[in-house]
């Protein structure tokens, strides 16, 4: 359920909505912090939910003292009404006997809000690729038929690869087995995308095959492949430091090691 931080609740009517899978690295994540960040989105709600494990921290993009001070939730939405953007932001991972209600109560949203596209970023172990997937970039697109309609011609001109179908038994051919959609470590990715395709939602995935370690260069990756779509940035140049860097990130990976152990 969504709970407006304003006075009256948002409409996010023709709206894009962005959005990230706990995938593999945490690379959706990531890129959604450095879209957040970037364009100064202002926190405009939050998703109420038992399917994520409950948690609560400081403000990952504070710019000052006063800002670090506000709380947050692990499900945040975002938005940039100039752009006609909405960033929903997950910190937490989903409950895994919660995945489908959650995933259920994501569809009811987006349908209910009247988003005019939703794009999902994700991740998929880089280990487990099919042989066909190992060639070229690490970067796959998916897109609901929904979506296709308005946008084949869009993609067509980018030159994305998407995502391809790999055998249900890989090194085994069946001619009777046709291939299977499969993106393991990618969280909700696939029955998002599934439920999206039945439930007849504008929807596409975008997403890099990694490992897990420092994902932060994924992360970039990750969104300027999004801003080559959506055009997110005036500056189209793909240099890192177009993107703002949120200060959370400073601690990833924790803080350093106590010197009082030596």
């Amino acid at each position: 359920m969504f709970i407006s931080s304003q006075s009256s609740a948002p409409s996010f009517r023709d709206f894009t909505l962005v959005m990230p899978a706990v995938a593999v690295g945490n690379v959706g994540q990531l890129a959604v912090d450095l879209i957040v960040s970037t364009l100064n989105m202002s926190r405009v709600g939050h998703i109420h939910t038992d399917c994520l494990i409950p948690m609560a921290g400081n403000n990952p993009y504070a710019s000052s003292k006063e800002d670090g001070e506000e709380l947050h939730t692990p499900a945040e939405v975002y938005a940039a009404a100039e752009l006609k953007l909405a960033v929903l932001q997950i910190r937490a991972p989903i409950l895994q006997s919660k995945t489908k209600k959650f995933r259920q109560m994501l569809v009811s949203w987006i349908k209910s809000s009247g988003f005019s596209r939703t794009v999902v970023l994700s991740s998929s172990h880089a280990y487990q690729r099919d042989d066909q997937q190992l060639q070229g970039t690490p970067l796959r697109y998916l897109v609901t038929p929904s979506l296709l309609k308005g946008s084949a011609d869009a993609l067509k001109e980018l030159g994305w690869r998407e995502m391809e179908r790999v055998p249900a038994f890989p090194g085994l051919t069946d001619g009777n087995t046709e291939p299977r959609l499969c993106i393991p470590g990618g969280g909700i990715t696939k029955g998002l995308y599934t439920d999206s395709c039945k439930e007849d939602l504008p929807l596409a995935v975008l997403l890099l095959f990694c490992s897990e370690g420092d994902n932060i260069p994924d992360a970039f990756a990750l969104a300027n492949h999004l801003n080559d779509w959506l055009h997110l940035l005036d500056d189209n140049s793909k240099q890192p430091n177009k993107w703002k860097i949120p200060t959370s990130w400073s601690l990833l990976f924790g803080n350093g090691i106590p010197p009082a152990l030596f």
